[in-house]
Parts: structure tokens; sequence; C-alpha cells
């Protein structure tokens, strides 16, 4: 099963002494080039200056954030105080420590962006509650003393698109990312949009990306088989009134951030505190539901498999779907949520805690109306020590599912069968409890079906030279696998329904000294879009390999596996599940960082306040 890393602390909101503004600092305003600067009585400039900007705004609330830059001495820590002049309030903050006593508002420097040279900036944001005007201050003291006014953006307003027409997920390393874990991550809160992408014919003319403050650290990185860097699960998915919901793990639970029909953050995340994994979810036009993991008691001190449930800001239920009468927990989900209108599909990794399989890893389906009441059908155990799962909603009947088996050592259909003997194959692989050699990203996989009824998966597949019957196995059940490759390889597999794989997989690449990872498949109009990232030099053992990050590739196939767009390399990595929008173009969030496939992660995985929006149009 996969180590989990941990999380850091949030920054909290918290009281603290407004430090006062010196008596008898007179300040005078003059005309310098133009702009106005703030001069003392004893003849001097201001020694510091503020931005303060509202980077979008919806019916109650705001999303804002302050750059400080020092223009007198080197500062070890710093202080910033304004007051707001309409009555606006502070909810959460980020990048710094945030309060406020009545109007008067105090952000302190964090531990890791204290120190600031001369001509050193840093950037805090927030997010607040406004009604009837959304006035920005006119004033700041910075360590006590007077700053000039930066202020951009009007009040209450949208951010602007900037003039950058290309994604860029280059930014400043978060202060808190080990080193040895590799990366590039933005600590920042800026909310800058790249340009609305066209309909253009290359893949990354369609593509744009923003950017969304996060109130807490976002640990972007976890441990898979043998420490093998991954990306930790962002489930982005559309509404059916076009808004956007995506889901990410924190210290404090699973917060679920909202957006607008445009990508835009509509409001401040519901925080579902204590949760402890993104095992999928599904946007709702008043709220959403999780697949997560909460806390339970049984005999391994696991945790249980819940499905949460939130209208209109408010709990609606929280239902386990693990425990003591079934026999069985949830320390891991690797899992899919699904929803076809009049109930939810859950499929995830049980471990048994008594009975028949105790001790033992297989999985579980359960279905649930939108009331949290278990529905007839699925299964209590299946596929054995399940390493990967995929599930596509019907409109009635089973949901059509597929597993990575360990014991018949392969991908197997497991639609409405759960993990009989007989279960179709969609490839064989070199499995073992554990392990794989074909992999879906995090274990959790994509299935996707054509408006004719054919369905696609695609993963990273070591192949199979050779595949035969475990004579040593009485069962029956059991296969050995001899791999094709060391390296894994760009795979996609159809089914001509819900149950029968049609012909033999396609291999989209061929480049035995290259790994491919973190292998996506989505609709893209009336056709496929495939996603990979190449790990270029690589050295493999035990079923891992490591080397160097060679980029993230796009290519549109089209329901037969032949290519309609050639591979691009972009620099908008998928790190989750992937939103279809209304309009037939993708969306999906990730951390703007480069990953380092170098070596095994090691320590607490690095954080980022800061999530990036890809957006492709179709």
């Amino acid at each position: 099963m996969r180590k989990r890393t941990g999380t850091e602390p949030r920054h909290g909101l918290r009281r603290r002494v407004l430090r006062p503004v010196p008596v008898g600092t007179a300040v005078l305003a003059i005309a310098v080039g133009g702009a106005l600067v703030p001069v003392f009585a004893d003849g001097s400039e201001a020694t510091c200056s503020v931005k303060y900007s509202v980077d979008g705004s919806w019916s109650s609330g705001f999303q804002g954030s302050v750059t400080v830059t020092n223009k007198g001495k080197p500062v070890t820590d710093w202080t910033l105080a304004f007051d707001f002049p309409s009555g606006q309030k502070v909810t959460q903050g980020w990048n710094a420590d945030w309060s406020q006593n009545g109007t008067t508002v105090t952000v302190r420097s964090a531990g890791w962006n204290g120190t600031l040279a001369t001509g050193g900036t840093a950037t805090a944001g927030f997010l607040g509650s406004w009604s009837g005007s959304n006035t920005a201050p006119s004033a700041f003291e910075l360590n006590g003393a007077s700053c000039d006014d930066g202020t951009t953006g009007t009040a209450g307003a949208s951010p602007s698109p900037a003039a950058s027409a290309s994604p860029s997920a280059s930014a400043k390393p978060s202060a808190s990312a080990s080193a040895s874990a590799s990366a590039t991550a933005s600590a920042t809160a800026s909310a800058t949009v790249s340009a609305t992408a066209g309909s253009g014919t290359t893949l990354a003319s369609r593509l744009s990306v923003s950017k969304v403050a996060l109130s807490t650290p976002l640990p972007y990185l976890e441990a898979g088989y043998n420490q093998q860097a991954l990306w930790t699960r962002v489930d982005t998915e559309a509404a059916p009134d076009g808004t956007v919901k995506v889901a990410w793990p924190a210290a404090d639970g699973i917060h679920v951030t909202p957006l607008t029909a445009a990508l835009a953050r509509d409001g401040a995340d519901t925080v579902v505190s204590g949760a402890k994994e993104v095992g999928g979810l599904v946007a709702q036009n008043d709220g959403f539901a999780l697949l997560t993991r909460v806390a339970d008691t049984n005999k391994w001190n696991d945790t249980a498999a819940a499905l949460v449930r939130y209208k209109n800001g408010s709990l609606a239920f929280s239902k386990k779907l693990t425990g003591t009468a079934s026999n069985d927990t949830s320390p891991v989900l690797d899992s899919q949520l699904k929803w076809n209108g009049s109930k939810y599909g859950a499929y995830f990794v049980v471990h048994g805690a008594g009975g028949f399989a105790d001790g033992h890893y297989g999985d579980k389906l359960v279905y649930a109306d939108d009331s949290g009441t278990v529905q007839s059908g699925g299964w209590d155990w299946g596929c054995s020590h399940n390493e990967g799962i995929a599930l596509h909603p019907e409109s009635s009947g089973a949901f059509t599912s597929l597993c990575f088996d360990d014991w018949r050592s392969g991908l197997m259909v497991s639609t409405g069968i759960g993990a009989a003997d007989d279960a179709p194959v969609v490839q064989r692989e070199q499995c073992w409890a554990g392990y794989c050699g074909g992999a879906y990203p995090s274990s959790s996989g994509d299935l996707v079906k054509s408006a004719t009824g054919r369905y696609a998966t695609a993963w990273a597949s070591r192949g199979a030279a050779k595949a035969v019957k475990n004579s040593e196995d009485t069962s029956g059940r059991g296969w050995t696998v001899t791999p094709k490759t060391d390296t894994h390889q760009v795979t996609v597999a159809f089914l001509k329904d819900g149950s029968t794989p049609d012909g033999a997989p396609v291999q989209l690449t061929d480049d035995a000294k290259t790994d491919h990872v973190n292998v996506h498949i989505a609709p893209y109009g009336k056709n496929l879009l495939v996603s990979w990232e190449d790990v270029t030099g690589a050295v493999c053992a035990s079923g891992t390999c490591t080397g160097t990050f060679g980029g993230t590739h796009l290519r549109v196939i089209d329901y037969n596996g032949n290519t309609v767009m050639p591979d691009e390399v972009v620099d908008a990595h998928i790190a989750g599940d992937i939103a279809v929008l209304p309009d037939s173009s993708l969306a999906w969030a990730y951390a703007a960082a480069t990953p380092d496939y170098g070596s095994p992660l090691s320590g607490s995985s690095p954080t980022t306040s800061t999530l990036a929006i890809a957006h492709l149009k179709s």
C-alpha cells in the first residue's frame, strides 16, 4: 500500500495587538514624477510601499492580497496594519498571520518570509466578507511607519487577464519545500490569469492557466511504491450548471474550493474536517459529494471509508461505508466516486477486519442515493489487493468498473461481478501484493465512454512478454507474468460494451529507455485526450524507475487509438481528475511544480499555497 506523507500546519487567524504609530509622525504628500509620495515632517520619504489588490469577488465575499516592499533598512520580521473603511472582515489568510480587531487588520510575517532586504517584497493573501461596498483601504503602516500606497484593482472587481498568452507552471520555491523532494512551487497568492486561449490548431494554443490562492498549504507529493514520488490527487469536477468544485487535502481535512463557470474562485472553501483522502468528488448545483476516509474504531486502528454530502453550505450526511458489521476498514481508498443522477457509486479498497478475509486487502463497491441510504447491488469483497480502480456511471444497472488484481495479475473487468475467476482480462501485468506493473496514477484511473457506447481507459504498462497459470496455486486463479519492459509505456484499451474488451490494447509509446508515468485519459470532443509524463534516462529496479523529468505530453487520439493530434509538451501537468465542462472543454487543477524523479521521495511533502487551473478548449 502507499505510504501517506504528512502535511504542515496552517496559519490560523489569531488576535494580535496593533503596534501604535509613533505620536507626532506628521505625513504630507508631494508630487514626484507624477506620483504621490508621502513625505514625513523631517523631510524623509516613506520607507515602504504596499500594493493592495482585489483579485476576485462574489456576492458577499472577495479574495485579496497585499504586497509589501521594503524601501528602508533590511528587517528580519514585519507587521503590516491597515483599516478597512467599509466594514469588511478577513475570514481566512495565508503566507502570514492575519488578525482583525474591529476595523483594524494586522498582518504579521510568517517565519519564512520575515526577512526583507532593501527593495525586498513579500505577498500575503486573504479571503474576506463585505456588504454594501468594498472600498479599498487608503493607509498602511509597516512596523509602525506609514507606507506609500500602490493599490491596484477595482474593489469588488474580478481580475483582468494578464498579457502572457502561454501558461506557466514555474514559480518561486515554497518555503516549506523539502529539498530532497523536489520542486519549484508557488507560495504566492497571485490570481493572475493568462490570456484566454482560442480554438487554435495546436493544443498549446487552446490552453490557458489561471491561479487560485489557497487558504492553507497543499502538500502536493506523496510516496508510492519504493517511495516513488506521485502527485497528490486533486479532483476537479463540473456541476450540471457549469460551476466547478476542486477537492484537495490539507492538514485540517479535505478542502473543496468553489469556482465559477469561468474558473475563478466563487467563495470560501468548505472544509471536511479530519477527512484524510480525496477518494472522489461529485459536483452538484447545491454542493458536492465526497468519498473520503474518517476516524474509526476497529482492530487495525484503520480509518473508515465515508460518503460525505454537503448541500447549500451545510453537512447533509456523512455515511460510513465500512465497519464492524461488514468486517472491513479502509486505510487507503485508491478510489472513484460517480453519480448517475439518482445514485452514487463508491468503489474503493478495503482491509479485512474479521471474517473470511481477515487481514487481507480487496475492493468494495457501494451504491447510495442522495440521502445516503445504501442501495442494492455492488459487492463487499472483489479484486485481490486491488492496485487500481476505474469506474464509469451508467443510467441504470451496474456501473462499469475495472480493477488491477494481483492474484490474477492484470487489469480486469469487474462490472457487476466483483472478482469472479472468469473476469474478462484487459491486459496481463506483473503484479504482487502492494504492486502492479500496470499503474493508474495514484491507483485511481479514468474510464471514458463515447456517444456510441464504446469505452476507453489508459495506464502506464510494462506489458506481458509471457503470462502463464501459476502451477503452485491450487485455487487455479493465480498467474505468473513476465513483463515485456522494465519501463512503463503509455497504453490504451477499449471495451465494446461495459463487460467486453475489444481487441488487444494499443501501445502509444515504444521507448524502452524512457519511463512513462501519470497517465490520464479524458473525452475531448468526439475524440480522446491522453496525457503522460516522461522520465528520461530511466534506471529501473524492483518495478519502479528513476530518471529525469522530460515534460508533460498531450496527444489526441480517436476511439481506435489512432493519432488525431500529435504529441505536444506543455507546462501544465495533470495531478488528478479532469472536469468536462458543458462546452466540452476540459479543466483541471494542479500544483505548479517540477517533479524530481531522480530519487525516492523522503521526508514530508513540499507544499504550495496556490493552485493552477488549466483550461483546454475543444
